[in-house]
């Protein structure tokens, strides 16, 4: 995938600039509870003010239905911690598709997008409204970039100029280290409840990393492929078929799928877990995270790796008693020398709750538009702005 062109070298003062952002962030009782999108907006939204432009930002929040108002989903709340922030005032706009009066050097969030009808269908009517607003029209929202919507595609089809943010530019330019041109070995990491959603991810990670680990109930689909028994923990058996066929020795096929040596079990009417070998799991238990050898394995691996790409927890680590799995993995991914980049909620989650944040390469701000890009799909947004810029 080819790198869009970035801002200008030049901004004029006081010109237009529609900037869609990520700032779909977790919000409760009106409280954001993590605030990563908003501060990695920051720098785009500071160079553009810096430059005295009049910054209208765009985002989404939720999933409300679409054209009808919804106060849970409403932007206002991070309008205000937008502000703090920076340090100073920020508008906010709850009905701004037919205009919006601004100052130069100014920053105003605009409501929710998914409010205006049309959205998610891009109405290419609702992307000419939008790009009648600005001179320019920045797409800076990788979490959004595998979305055709009229915030994210049909707005840069008619915008006066368009181009990516410099955080769009820099995801693009991790991943594209990360996938296209990795130092090896390149461990791989795939974790989650089910194969079935991350198909194209595993099968483009089968061909391009050398040791490709996968966890959670993806894993258990892969030892119940192998002809353990994994008792009644969580898989599918409809992919069992695509699990050995990953397993199996291929010319097309680079990575080796390691399968956990030991596991730990919940046990029916006990609060304790059990370590269990990975050919001892017995009827009635739920694997429930990796053991201790198989999470010394992994570590080995990883301390091996110069490149490590993250997505999904080995367990169920938001349980204490099933946390180590995940827990030893990240610190593992911390201390090795390797290129790491980890993405998707969950695993941003544990990141953040084993404190190694600060030990990872590059975090991406993306969930959805990371994995289709590991999966090779073409980003829906990244390839309109090549379309109008080339």
């Amino acid at each position: 995938m080819s790198m869009p062109p970035g801002l200008p070298g030049k901004l004029r003062p006081g010109s237009r600039v529609l900037l869609r952002t990520d700032l779909n962030v977790p919000i409760e009782s009106g409280r954001i509870t993590a605030d990563e999108r908003i501060r990695a907006s920051l720098p785009t939204i500071c160079r553009l003010q810096q430059a005295r432009c009049r910054v209208l930002v765009m985002s989404h929040l939720g999933r409300p239905r679409e054209g009808q108002y919804d106060a849970a989903a409403s932007l206002k709340p991070v309008a205000a911690a937008l502000a703090e922030r920076l340090g100073e005032p920020v508008g906010f706009r709850r009905d701004w598709i037919d205009g919006v009066k601004s100052r130069p050097g100014s920053v105003t969030l605009l409501e929710n997008v998914r409010f205006l009808e049309g959205e998610t269908g891009n109405s290419d009517a609702l992307g000419r409204r939008m790009a009648a607003l600005c001179d320019l029209y920045v797409m800076d929202a990788f979490g959004s970039a595998h979305r055709a919507h009229a915030s994210t595609h049909a707005v840069a089809r008619h915008a006066p100029r368009a181009c990516a943010g410099p955080l769009l530019r820099r995801e693009l330019r991790m991943l594209q280290r990360a996938l296209e041109n990795p130092v090896r070995p390149l461990v791989a990491i795939v974790g989650g409840a089910k194969v079935s959603t991350k198909i194209e991810v595993l099968e483009r990670l089968a061909e391009v990393a050398d040791e490709l680990i996968v966890g959670g109930g993806i894993a258990n689909t892969f030892m119940a492929a192998a002809g353990l028994n994994i008792g009644d923990s969580l898989h599918e058996p409809k992919q069992l078929a695509l699990a050995r066929r990953l397993m199996a020795p291929s010319s097309k096929r680079r990575a080796t799928v390691p399968l956990p040596q030991d596991v730990v079990c919940e046990i029916p009417g006990s609060h304790e877990p059990v370590i269990r070998e990975a050919d001892e799991v017995r009827q009635g238990e739920r694997i429930m995270d990796v053991g201790p050898k198989t999470r010394k394995h992994y570590g080995r691996l990883v301390k091996n790796a110069r490149t490590v790409i993250w997505n999904g927890p080995l367990g169920v680590f938001e349980d204490p008693r099933f946390a180590a799995g995940t827990e030893a993995l990240g610190r593992a991914i911390a201390a090795s020398r390797a290129f790491s980049i980890a993405g998707g909620g969950d695993t941003l989650a544990a990141v953040g709750s084993f404190r190694v944040k600060s030990k990872m390469s590059y975090l991406s701000t993306g969930g959805g538009a990371f994995l289709e890009y590991a999966a090779g799909r073409t980003l829906p947004a990244v390839e309109i702005l090549n379309t109008v810029t080339s």
